[in-house]
C-alpha cells in the first residue's frame, strides 16, 4: 500500500473567515500610541484604509474574508500539509514530521494571503498606489503581484543589503510593474541621512519601513502596505493554520510541537494561531517554538517595551520584544528575519509564556536547508530554513527519548532566488555571524519614554 504524503484540500475548503486571536488571547493587547504625543491613537488614517483599521483593533472571533480576495486566493489555496516521511527515515526518528508548503503561491511564499487582502481594501478605498518595504523580497513580490490585480501601482524600498545579494527578487517584481528602490534611498530625507553617514549602508527593514511610510503620508493617492507585525496582517495568514487544522484532522494527528520562523511574525502567526486557541481555550497540551536568528534575536534577548515600529520613528509606538529601534542587524541572507520589534500579539503570547523562543546561527540553519532539499526535494528559503533546523532538533530528541511526537512546520516560501547564498555556503564562503551584545545594549538604550495613565 502506497503511503500518504500528502494532504490535500479543494477549493471549497479554503476558509470563508479569517481567525482573530484577539477575541481569545484572555488578556489586552497594550495600546498602540502616537509616535509625537505618545498618546493611544489608532493606525494613522492616511496609511490604511478604514477596514483595515477596523480589523486591527476588531474583537470579532471571525472576520469574513471577501469573496473577491477568496476567489484569488483559489490561485494556490488551499495548500499541502505534506508528512516529510523521508526526512524521518533519514532521521531515523520515530517522530513524524510534516509541513504546511506555502511555496507554491505565485510569488513563492505565505505573503500573498495578506498582500491580496490590503490591495483589495485600498482599491476600494479609492487608493491608486502601495508603497511598502521588503527585506528577502517575498514580500514585496507578494504585493506587486497584488497590486497588480487591483490595476494599483506598487513602489517597495527594498533592504539594500537585499537588493544586492537577490537581485532576481528586484527582477521578479519589476516583472510584475512594481518600482524597486534599494533602501537606504535618496528619495526620502531619512534614506538620504543614512547615505550621509555611508554610502553603503546596509539598510535595515526599520529603516525602509521608514521610507515607505514617509512616502504614502506625503502622497495623496498612495497608502502603505506592512507584510506583518500589525494584528490584521497576522489575522489575514490565519488561513494558513485553518486549513492545516483540517488537513491534520484528514492525517488523523494532532501536532505535539508547532514550529515557525519570526522576523516580525507573519508566517509564524499563520500557522499557529488557530492551534494556540486550542491551547488557550480548550487546554490542548503542545509546544509552540517561534524561531529567530541569533544576528536578530528580538524574543529571546529583547526588552517587552514600548517601542517605534521603524527607525525614523514615524510609525506607531508599540509595546513588544525589540532589540532598539536604532538596531541594524548582519546582513544575513534571510533578509526577512531582520527586524528590530516583534509583533504585539506575538509579543504578548511570549510575554505570558503561551509559546516559546529559540534563536539560531546561520550556518547550522543552512546545513538543515541542505538535508531538508536532498531528502524532501524543496530547498526552503533562508528564513523558512530557521524551522527545518528547529524541526530536525525536535524530531531528534524526539529519537533520543523514544517518543513519537508530531512535528509541523510552515515552510513558508522556497529558496529559488537565494541560491547565491546556498552556492556560498557549498563553497565554505557563508558568514555565521555572532551574538550582536554590544550593538544590542547599545540600541535599547534609545528606547522612548513613555508614561501610561
Amino acid at each position: 500500500m502506497t503511503k500518504q504524503y500528502k494532504y490535500q484540500l479543494t477549493e471549497n475548503d479554503i476558509p470563508k473567515t479569517w481567525y482573530n486571536i484577539q477575541a481569545d488571547l484572555g488578556f489586552d493587547l497594550p495600546p498602540l500610541l502616537h509616535p509625537e504625543t505618545k498618546e493611544p491613537t489608532i493606525l494613522p488614517p492616511p496609511l490604511f484604509a478604514e477596514a483595515l483599521n477596523e480589523q486591527e483593533f476588531s474583537k470579532e472571533r471571525e472576520i469574513e474574508i471577501p469573496d473577491p480576495v477568496r476567489e484569488i486566493y483559489s490561485m494556490w489555496r488551499p495548500t499541502p500539509l505534506i508528512r516529510a516521511r523521508r526526512l524521518e527515515k533519514a532521521l531515523d526518528t520515530p517522530a513524524h514530521i510534516y509541513y504546511k508548503y506555502e511555496g507554491g503561491s505565485p510569488s513563492g511564499s505565505h505573503k500573498p494571503n495578506t498582500a491580496v487582502a490590503q490591495a483589495f481594501y485600498a482599491k476600494q478605498a479609492g487608493l491608486n498606489r502601495l508603497a511598502t518595504e521588503t527585506g528577502a523580497g517575498q514580500w514585496g513580490s507578494a504585493l506587486a503581484f497584488a497590486c497588480g490585480l487591483m490595476d494599483m501601482d506598487c513602489k517597495v524600498f527594498m533592504v539594500r543589503a537585499s537588493y544586492r545579494q537577490k537581485p532576481y527578487r528586484r527582477v521578479l517584481m519589476e516583472t510584475l510593474d512594481a518600482e524597486v528602490l534599494p533602501s537606504p534611498s535618496a528619495e526620502t530625507p531619512m534614506g538620504q541621512a543614512f547615505l550621509e553617514q555611508d554610502p553603503e549602508h546596509p539598510g535595515s527593514l526599520g529603516i525602509a519601513i521608514s521610507e515607505a511610510v514617509f512616502t504614502a503620508g506625503t502622497n495623496d493617492d498612495t497608502n502603505y502596505a506592512l507584510g506583518s507585525v500589525l494584528n490584521h496582517v497576522l489575522m489575514h495568514q490565519t488561513v494558513v493554520g485553518l486549513e492545516a487544522q483540517q488537513q491534520f484532522e484528514m492525517a488523523d494527528e494532532y501536532p505535539d510541537v508547532l514550529i515557525g520562523c519570526i522576523g516580525g511574525g507573519s508566517n509564524f502567526s499563520g500557522l499557529v494561531l488557530p492551534f494556540v486557541r486550542e491551547k488557550i481555550v480548550d487546554g490542548k497540551d503542545m509546544r509552540v517554538i517561534a524561531v529567530e536568528p541569533t544576528a536578530a534575536p528580538t524574543l529571546t534577548e529583547g526588552l517587552y517595551a514600548f517601542d517605534y515600529g521603524d527607525t525614523a520613528q514615524a510609525a506607531p509606538i508599540a509595546k513588544m520584544f525589540t532589540l532598539g529601534h536604532t538596531f541594524i542587524p548582519a546582513p544575513i541572507h534571510a533578509g526577512g528575519l531582520r527586524y528590530h520589534g516583534m509583533a504585539p500579539i506575538v509579543s504578548g503570547l511570549y510575554d505570558h509564556g503561551i509559546i516559546e523562543a529559540v534563536a539560531v546561527a546561520q550556518l547550522p540553519v543552512f546545513e538543515a536547508a541542505v538535508q531538508f532539499a536532498r531528502t524532501e526535494g524543496i530547498i526552503p528559503a533562508p528564513e523558512s530554513a530557521h524551522a527545518v533546523k528547529v524541526a530536525i532538533d525536535e524530531a531528534l530528541k524526539a529519537k533520543e527519548e523514544g517518543t513519537e511526537k508530531v512535528i509541523a512546520f510552515n515552510l513558508s516560501g522556497h529558496g529559488h532566488f537565494d541560491l547565491a547564498a546556498y552556492d556560498a555556503f557549498k563553497k565554505g564562503e557563508l558568514e555565521d555571524f555572532g551574538f550582536p551584545a554590544e550593538e544590542i545594549e547599545q540600541a535599547k538604550q534609545i528606547l522612548p519614554e513613555v508614561e501610561l495613565a
